[in-house]
């Protein structure tokens, strides 16, 4: 069965990200690219296209997000695809596109299982697990303890 539109959408956006953090070229014109060649429907490329700027606008917040749920990975040194999946995921997470956290976190396990090495998906899960604990958590006082 192929993936749905919105997972085409994530798929496509990973795939800018990764080239974009791979090769230095801009996301956007990448994921402009992608999405013509996948022929994505314009829901899709819009989805697509609010999760790479997402991603973008919010990377700082984002890396600390994955820095500080895995402690022993410096971010830059993370495997691209991995390091991407997670960018995507919490931007997920952080936005309000009415998707359940569980279910964004499932995306990305699959997107690891698909793209990542075979220990992947257990590290995207494990950091997006921990992530959602501590936003749990903490609430409010998880903004507070990261100076924001």
């Amino acid at each position: 069965m192929p993936p749905g539109p919105r997972r085409r959408a994530r798929i496509a956006a990973l795939q800018a990200l990764y080239e974009a953090d791979s090769t230095q070229h801009d996301a956007l014109a990448a994921l402009q690219r992608i999405s013509r060649r996948e022929r994505l429907a314009d829901e899709s490329a819009v989805f697509a296209r609010e999760l790479v700027e997402g991603v973008l606008e919010r990377r700082e917040e984002i890396d600390h997000k994955i820095a500080a749920a895995a402690t022993a990975w410096p971010v830059d040194q993370l495997a691209p695809i991995d390091r991407n999946i997670l960018r995507l995921a919490i931007r997920e997470m952080l936005g309000d596109n009415g998707a359940p956290v569980r279910a964004i976190i499932n995306e990305a396990v699959e997107l690891a299982k698909s793209f990542g090495s075979d220990n992947s998906a257990k590290f995207v899960n494990g950091v997006l697990g921990a992530i959602e604990r501590q936003s749990r958590g903490n609430g409010a006082g998880q903004a507070a303890a990261n100076g924001r």
